[in-house]
């Protein structure tokens, strides 16, 4: 999971940088060779993407470099920590949910990716099998238990045998 969270980040500054290096000084070129810049639309555009782009960058590079720090020895292999994919319960309506708990704000619904720092991955996180957690929400509060778990070690072994 750290590398294709490694390897998605590295994607998207790859493309930020082209666009940065190519794209982008395309457009400020073309736009220049229009004339009046204090009135020219396309100027504006490209140079507020530009400082976009510049942020963006910063930002993924941090992502980064906290990436490289986790050391996977750390995480736990017996309870919910990152990488883990987790079943709850829904101890009022009986419904189960799976989650996938990641890093800061990589968050992706279609997978069910949820990060370490929401309300629901936080208090997940050092729960085992049949432990219940409390969580306040916007819509309210839930109670969940924990049905399933297969922690980062779980799911790496399972990797390396198939």
């Amino acid at each position: 999971m750290l590398e294709e969270l490694q390897k998605k980040l590295g994607d998207e500054a790859e493309a930020l940088l082209h666009e940065l290096n190519v794209t982008l000084p395309k457009e400020i070129e073309k736009a220049v060779a229009q004339g009046d810049l204090r009135e020219n639309s396309e100027y504006s555009a490209a140079l507020e993407r530009q400082g976009f782009v510049r942020a963006r960058l910063d930002y993924l590079a941090r992502r980064m470099s906290q990436l490289s720090e986790i050391d996977v020895e750390h995480v736990p292999d017996d309870r919910v920590g990152f990488g883990s994919h987790v079943s709850v319960r829904d101890v009022e309506d009986d419904e189960v949910e799976d989650f996938v708990i990641t890093l800061g704000d990589n968050i992706d619904f279609e997978t069910n990716e949820i990060s370490m720092e929401s309300p629901i991955g936080s208090a997940l996180l050092g729960k085992m099998i049949g432990d219940t957690t409390n969580v306040v929400l916007p819509a309210g509060r839930r109670e969940l238990e924990v049905v399933g778990l297969k922690t980062l070690h779980e799911l790496h072994d399972e990797k390396g045998s198939s």
